[in-house]
């Protein structure tokens, strides 16, 4: 994989370089609640200017269904990219349209410009090759050099990330090439032991890199409202909790195999409840109580792991030499139901391994938290592609940029 300074070395003054970001950063209207994915592509942007380059930025935001949508529009992204640079960052309306050619068109060297959406087009998402491959023409009209530094959609085969390096000359930005040598730590040189804490609200959701791991990881601790599902398949009650019925049969499989291979697999031994899902809105107190996690009443639901578990979990933490974590250990949104997370996050800070937030809500959490990202070995842009990597899948953004 060629890499940003192999490109640096080869010069870039004067040439447009379409550098494919991932700005898809979270909003409460147009306020930006976490920059977090715009500072990590800061360091390729800049040096792209620096070096001369009329630097075109792309990147999709949220879900829009192929057509433009105020609502996920990239001028506070765009905005937001120009303060943290400390230059004005001209933006497009429009992702291939008259907008977009002639912001670029304008631009002179050293200058970036941040180009609409690339969502708002339909052929970015398309599953039909030809559709794909028209749109990913028309955006390599706009550059003459290609820098693949998105890594939360390194997963997925778009026009942007894989038809588009096909078409220019192409390279990996500063951040996929940090996030790739980090993901090659977890899984072909791992210091040990190995621990893994997954957590969120979906088992679906983690189960092939729980298939993946319980080859390669010393000991799994399971969190967050997947573990009820593990739980109800040891025979437990679990009240109203999150249960995912239809995985049980696979959660069973994976407990068995866990006992078989010598992989500690982790539950949680008590729980914080309630009787509703709390409002992330309002936070008032819901006032929760802490219950054995075999025995959640019939009409509460666990919403966190309790005070026992989280001295548990850190205690299996503490003597890790590599640890990668996923996914939160309860509804961190709310402060009732925020310490398990906090105490996953700080027995990470604690421990002496090489430590890596595996993106998503894992990351946000920490920010919203109000740790200090530079106390962990690395903090993912990516969940879903960290996630992808280590069940071993070929991910199609950085096969394209191998290519």
């Amino acid at each position: 994989m060629k890499t940003i300074d192999e490109l640096l070395a080869e010069g870039v003054a004067g040439k447009r370089v379409f550098v494919r970001a991932d700005l898809n950063v979270p909003l409460d209207g147009a306020t930006i609640t976490d920059d977090g994915r715009i500072r990590a592509v800061l360091p390729t942007v800049k040096a792209l200017a620096d070096a001369g380059a009329k630097v075109v930025v792309a990147s999709h935001l949220g879900r829009p269904k192929g057509a433009p949508d105020p609502a996920f529009s990239l001028a506070s992204a765009a905005a937001r990219l120009g303060e943290l640079l400390g230059s004005a960052v001209a933006f497009a309306t429009d992702t291939v349209g008259e907008s977009a050619r002639s912001t670029v068109a304008g631009l002179t060297d050293g200058q970036v410009a941040v180009i609409e959406n690339l969502r708002f087009n339909a052929g970015e998402t398309s599953k039909d090759d030809a559709e794909r491959g028209a749109f990913a023409d028309r955006l390599a009209e706009l550059a003459d050099l290609y820098v693949g530094d998105g890594f939360g959609a390194v997963h997925r085969k778009h026009a942007s990330v894989y038809d588009l390096p096909a078409r220019l000359p192409h390279a990996a930005g500063f951040l996929i090439a940090t996030e790739v040598g980090v993901l090659k730590k977890l899984t072909e040189d791992v210091k040990r032991p190995y621990v893994v804490a997954l957590g969120g609200a979906k088992v679906s959701d983690k189960l092939a890199v729980i298939d993946q791991l319980l080859g390669k990881a010393d000991r799994i601790l399971i969190g967050g409202g997947m573990a009820y599902t593990f739980l109800k398949a040891q025979g437990h009650e679990i009240g109203v909790s999150l249960l995912q019925e239809d995985q049980l049969p696979a959660v069973r499989e994976y407990i068995e195999r866990a006992e078989k291979t010598g992989v500690e697999l982790v539950l949680p031994v008590d729980v914080l409840v309630s009787t509703g899902f709390p409002d992330l809105k309002a936070k008032a107190p819901t006032n929760p109580t802490t219950v054995t996690a075999g025995a959640i009443p019939g009409d509460q639901m666990g919403l966190d792991i309790g005070p026992e578990s989280r001295k548990l979990y850190a205690s299996k933490l503490a003597d890790a030499g590599t640890v990668f974590w996923n996914g939160p250990m309860g509804v961190f949104e709310h402060p009732d139901y925020a310490e398990g997370t906090k105490a996953v996050a700080q027995a990470l800070i604690d421990s002496p391994a090489f430590t890596v937030v595996g993106g998503g809500d894992s990351a946000a959490a920490v920010r919203l938290l109000g740790f200090d990202e530079n106390a962990f070995g690395h903090i993912s842009t990516g969940g879903g592609a960290s996630l992808e990597y280590l069940e071993g899948k070929t991910l199609p953004g950085l096969a394209a940029l191998e290519g």
